[in-house]
């Protein structure tokens, strides 16, 4: 995912749960850090006894603890097989709310807790094909998939976009995929070659695509016109789309017996969380399925096209159509009611 998966769309941000939230913490040291590309750096991050690290999946993602509280979420660019480090890279983002800044003033030796690995971009392991196609920072977890492609011999192109200054991870992309690697310089060179590559792919590829949200949107929209089916184009943004604030609405936990107010502009989950309402996340941007909580139909919709029998407005890119319909769960990261009144079993 990015440097940083950047949080949900809140106005406002309590203090995050820590790394131990949704998964055991483990507590590491930064044994490297190199400068990949402009404003790009890796780190390499070690137990302190050198003790093996959980093994991950291809495009998972650890949450790391900041100095100043909450926690940023970033790609495992390494191998997942039984590993010694885990390697991240963080894109400097001057505009951000200041993760990727505390990450590049870290130094070697310094100490840091991050979760354990998190899976919400798998490979498809059928697949007869894998065609894998990054957008800037988005290489990370496109990088986990090739690396893993390569160790399995599994037969795969990549296809990597990035403007002036980029790049991080090129060398490395182009030794694992053995010369089945196209650089696009510009959104243009991108479309340009999508244009023939969508359609001499051999039956039964996948497509998988990380990188900004415009970028993601018009290689999907590529692929659905080559006739690709939608169940075989798979896609994680590491930036997420500005949400509709949303209007208020109160939030009923049936199990706990509270009724607390989540204001617009502010997500469930950040609500819930300032209330000492513990709920696993990882992601805070709809993808991850991580902190997908139960809910009974909200009352009071404002609205009579509210989609499925609760008026959820699901906003997450995680559920089925079926589950969205069915109005069971949502993602309290992004998504929330079309009504003044949501019940959870919490």
């Amino acid at each position: 995912m990015s440097g940083a998966p950047a949080a949900s769309a809140a106005t406002t941000r309590p203090p995050a749960a820590d790394a131990r939230v949704g998964g055991a913490a483990l507590d590491l040291i930064v044994s490297e850090i190199a400068e990949l590309s402009r404003g790009v750096r890796s780190f390499t991050l070690r137990d302190p006894l050198g003790r093996s690290l959980p093994s991950f999946a291809p495009g998972s993602s650890i949450a790391v603890q900041l100095g100043g509280g909450g926690r940023n979420s970033y790609s495992l660019t390494g191998s997942g097989r039984r590993p010694d480090h885990y390697s991240i890279s963080v894109r400097l983002d001057d505009a951000g709310r200041g993760g990727s800044r505390w990450m590049h003033g870290l130094s070697v030796g310094d100490e840091v807790a991050v979760s354990a690995p998190s899976s919400a971009f798998p490979p498809v392991l059928s697949a007869r094909h894998h065609l894998l196609i990054a957008g800037g920072i988005g290489v990370t977890p496109i990088l986990s998939h090739a690396r893993a492609a390569a160790e399995w011999g599994r037969s795969f192109d990549v296809v990597y976009a990035y403007g002036e200054g980029g790049g991080a991870h090129r060398d490395e992309l182009e030794r694992l995929s053995g010369g089945r690697m196209t650089v696009c310089g510009s959104r243009a060179a991108l479309q340009a070659h999508l244009a023939s590559a969508l359609l001499d792919q051999p039956l039964g590829a996948h497509l998988y695509v990380c990188g900004p949200v415009a970028m993601i949107g018009a290689v999907q929209a590529a692929a659905r016109a080559a006739g690709w089916p939608e169940s075989r184009i798979h896609a994680e943004a590491f930036t997420p789309p500005t949400l509709d604030p949303g209007e208020p609405f109160e939030a009923r936990l049936l199990g706990l017996g509270r009724t607390i107010r989540v204001d617009s502009g502010v997500t469930l989950l950040d609500a819930l969380l300032a209330e000492n309402v513990p709920v696993p996340n990882l992601c805070r941007q709809g993808v991850c399925g991580e902190c997908r909580v139960a809910v009974r139909a909200p009352s009071g919709s404002r609205r009579a096209d509210a989609r499925g029998p609760a008026g959820i407005d699901h906003r997450d890119s995680f559920l089925t159509d079926e589950e969205k319909d069915r109005g069971d769960c949502l993602m309290p990261c992004v998504s929330r009611p079309r009504g003044e009144t949501l019940e959870l079993e919490l």
